[in-house]
């Protein structure tokens, strides 16, 4: 219960523009609408156990308390942050006693992943009974972070960064509340709604500042950067996001996209991830999607690694960021990439089949008496330095794994392999 020193107590922008029904959260309509998922079960008057999975400032702790209240639910506010096992246990007596008095618990974790899976396990057999409903909150893929078991007892919804139509009717509220227009002009207003990265609680703080700073002119975009700090990106090099931008680089530059591909990189490094690993995957590119249709890429990338190597940052990157350009230009063949993996999986399936006899060194009589080396053809006595000697194992049948494209130096590849099958089926 709030003290009356504690309702004198300035409250924060953030705080007085809450949402106070579901009808009012900007920017999850695809799960709050009445067609949508969280909306359907609001209609019938219950609430499932879910784990809200979104971007920071997206609402998900105002969504959580107003399907509590909206439900009949005594809501349980918990931060994984801070909490052990110790206070679930408590927590749990309480919802106990509770759904004895035939009222319901929502327990909302926030920052869930941050327990560990033998924490995880204590909410198992609470959940399953219906001792509480539990709203678990967190920025981290659930995939990666939380037990299945937990996840198989309840359902994931991902809740959307808030857009520019959001962050424009926070931004509308705030004016309204305040009864005064931000100090803006139109482009620095669009700036303020990019500073803040689909972040609303950083917007609306944002906002604070604004109002409280004596001005008597509307703010350029230069001026508004220098008054307010930009948010910084999202990005965790350990976890999803992580993932997430090198797989968006790599696939840009194997759709020779350069313009993307740059865009990505620049990503991942104004994020501090690491160039190094950058740079290691440049050289993947440039052996399982570039391969032999431009055999100069793989020196092309080591080259660019070893500049970086030896320039360190920032001068380094650019040479990382030439390597992408010149990846995501150069023509793509995954022929060489197939064809390894084909016969890896020949290799393993035909097991310790011995080479053919012919080709097999001879450095002992005894061997040479066994028929090692014999018949065997020295390709260049051979008339135009090709024998078309089988070199496969004797038994296993003669297989084609790699198929040059008709694209950059694999089409000349292609070419050569056509005049060699030709002679090989004349000569044997």
């Amino acid at each position: 219960m709030a003290t009356l020193f504690e309702n004198q107590a300035p409250r924060p922008l953030a705080d007085r523009l809450r949402p106070a029904g579901i009808a009012e959260i900007v920017g999850q309509d695809h799960l709050l609408k009445t067609e949508g998922p969280i909306g359907r079960m609001l209609a019938q008057n219950r609430v499932a156990s879910m784990i809200l999975w979104g971007p920071p400032g997206c609402g998900k702790t105002t969504l959580a308390r107003l399907m509590a209240e909206g439900t009949s639910l005594h809501f349980e506010p918990l931060s994984a942050v801070f909490s052990g096992v110790a206070d679930l246990r408590k927590i749990f007596d309480e919802a106990r006693y509770r759904k004895q008095m035939g009222e319901g618990t929502l327990l909302f974790v926030d920052e869930i992943h941050r327990f560990n899976r033998s924490q995880q396990d204590a909410f198992l057999p609470y959940v399953e009974d219906g001792t509480v409903i539990l709203v678990g909150a967190t920025t981290e893929n659930p995939s990666f972070e939380l037990n299945s078991a937990l996840l198989s007892r309840c359902q994931v919804f991902v809740l959307n960064r808030l857009d520019d139509s959001a962050l424009e009717k926070l931004l509308d509220r705030a004016e309204k509340l305040e009864d005064r227009e931000l100090p803006l002009d139109v482009d620095a207003r669009a700036a303020l709604k990019a500073m803040a990265d689909g972040d609303g609680r950083f917007v609306l703080n944002l906002v604070e500042e604004l109002f409280h700073l004596p001005l008597e002119k509307r703010l350029t975009t230069g001026e508004l950067a220098a008054t307010v700090q930009r948010r910084a990106p999202l990005y965790d090099k350990a976890q999803e996001g992580h993932y997430n931008l090198i797989s968006a680089l790599h696939k840009s530059v194997r759709g020779s996209d350069a313009d993307a591909a740059l865009y990505w990189l620049a990503r991942m490094l104004a994020g501090g991830e690491d160039p190094k690993f950058v740079a290691r995957r440049i050289a993947r590119m440039a052996v399982e999607d570039i391969g032999l249709a431009d055999p100069a890429a793989l020196s092309f990338a080591l080259s660019a690694w070893d500049a970086y190597e030896r320039m360190g940052s920032p001068e380094g990157e650019l040479a990382l960021a030439q390597a992408t350009l010149y990846m995501a230009t150069a023509p793509k063949s995954n022929a060489g990439y197939k064809a390894f993996g084909q016969a890896m999986r020949s290799a393993k399936e035909t097991g310790s089949l011995m080479p053919p006899a012919h080709i097999l060194n001879a450095p002992t009589k005894l061997m040479k008496d066994i028929g090692y080396g014999a018949g065997y053809q020295y390709d260049h006595d051979a008339k135009d330095g090709f024998s078309g000697q089988d070199y496969f194992p004797e038994g296993m049948d003669r297989r084609t794994f790699y198929e040059p494209v008709e694209r950059g130096f694999e089409r000349e590849i292609r070419k050569r392999l056509d005049y060699w099958a030709r002679l090989r089926k004349e000569r044997t």
